[in-house]
């Protein structure tokens, strides 16, 4: 018993398990999501915007590619125009260009150098130096002047720029592959952590389980040897206190009842002889046979001799005639169709005490004027049922474990016996009782 005193209470194991595991989700969750806050950031931060400015450097390198076009048509003299007519060409190209490279340099990748940067936009400036040359010559008149200065200057300018321009779109494409590759790389590792954590879980999971169930295994064990502990020692208590009911209703039987009896014959003598106060020794003899009846009643409360001399089927009709008698309740006696079966003795005693006791409760609390008693025997069962339509158990919980409820159960439970306490929806109380005839005891 105290090696189960000291053992170790699981609940603090499982409470710190459930602790472990609750930590490994929550550690767990914050990666998670830092994971994919990293993620958004990068798909914000290096695709979208390295997405952006790419369009920005396909919108220089359009604008780029008409400037191409109209260079060539001024040179190759297909044009009917003069070289003056195309400023306002240049100049909407120009604006478009300056606004473009403004919105590629806000977005320009982080890892794009300001050498890089400012070479294009520098570039640019000198191109649009050249072309100002240019229009100067020919508005002064001078076209040959200004188409050398287109072949010479401005379209080696412009090829420049333009391959600029193309490097920065691949440059812009390769740090995008990079950014997807990161990416990859991030649900990858998400993925792979996801499984990790998944398989450390359920090994804990498992292991808990595991645990509990062993732990629960052995604790129900306990429970069980307590149980039948239990139930052992109420058998060997219940049987010390019939025998010790036994003894005292002997010695009440043998010494004070005898010693009653006596005392009435004399008495009885003395009163015939007596010629002085015969009124006073009537009285005394009125008292002692009266005391002479408590003590039999008395003995056989505390054990039944009816129950050794007429069997089981015979001590309880007498006693539900005594209870009967004694307080005015009318019971409906209902014997068995054919004689009872020879039953061992304690087994005998044992249903006899869950009679009585389901009797007086009948007379004490149910309220009733009448109740039904059965007596049956189905094969090797005996069923006893005690039927009253009175008032039924209070509601209360506390009510159900009363100890003549209590003793009741357990003795049905000491000769294997099933006790049933039912309140039918008529009202009223039902006990029955189902047990082995040949009272297989524990």
């Amino acid at each position: 018993m105290q090696s189960r005193s000291k053992s170790v209470n699981p609940t603090t194991r499982l409470l710190a398990g459930l602790g472990v595991i609750s930590a490994a989700v929550a550690l767990f969750s914050l990666y998670s999501l830092r994971q994919v806050d990293g993620l958004r950031a990068l798909q914000l931060d290096a695709i979208d915007r390295n997405r952006r400015d790419s369009l920005q450097l396909l919108r220089i390198q359009n604008n780029l590619q008409n400037l191409a076009l109209s260079m060539r048509d001024m040179t190759e003299g297909g044009s009917p125009y003069p070289l003056a007519a195309y400023r306002t060409e240049f100049d909407r190209a120009r604006v478009d260009l300056q606004d473009a490279l403004e919105q590629e340099r806000r977005l320009a990748p982080a890892a794009r150098s300001i050498q890089q940067q400012s070479f294009l936009s520098d570039s640019l400036q000198s191109f649009w130096d050249a072309m100002d040359g240019m229009f100067a010559a020919a508005d002064a008149g001078d076209e040959p002047e200004a188409k050398r200065l287109i072949r010479q200057v401005l379209q080696p300018r412009h090829a420049s720029i333009s391959t600029t321009v193309a490097r920065l779109l691949i440059s812009n494409n390769e740090a995008e592959q990079e950014a997807a590759l990161e990416i990859e790389r991030i649900y990858d590792n998400v993925e792979r952590n996801t499984y990790y954590f998944m398989a450390a879980v359920f090994a804990a999971i498992f292991l808990t389980g595991g645990y509990m169930v062993s732990r629960n295994r052995r604790v129900f064990g306990e429970i069980a040897q307590l149980s039948e502990e239990r139930q052992q020692l109420a058998g060997r208590l219940i049987t010390v206190q019939e025998d010790l009911f036994e003894s005292v209703a002997r010695e009440l039987h043998d010494e004070f009842g005898q010693a009653l009896t006596a005392a009435g014959a004399m008495l009885t003598r003395l009163e015939r002889k007596s010629t002085h106060a015969p009124e006073e020794l009537r009285e005394v003899r009125s008292v002692t046979h009266e005391a002479l009846e408590g003590v039999r009643r008395l003995s056989q409360r505390l054990h039944p001799n009816v129950l050794d001399d007429y069997g089981l089927e015979g001590a309880i009709e007498w006693h539900a005639r005594q209870i009967r008698d004694q307080s005015g309740l009318a019971i409906d006696y209902r014997p068995p169709a054919e004689p009872l079966p020879p039953i061992d003795r304690e087994v005998a005693i044992h249903i006899y005490r869950i009679f009585q006791e389901a009797l007086s409760n009948v007379v004490k609390h149910s309220q009733a004027g009448a109740a039904t008693v059965r007596l049956e025997s189905h094969g090797d069962r005996l069923l006893l049922e005690i039927a009253d339509a009175g008032a039924g158990f209070p509601a209360e919980p506390a009510a159900a474990r009363g100890l003549g409820l209590v003793a009741m159960r357990e003795r049905a439970q000491l000769i294997h016996g099933a006790l049933a306490i039912e309140q039918p929806p008529a009202g009223g109380t039902v006990v029955r009782l189902e047990a082995p005839i040949m009272g297989t005891k524990t």
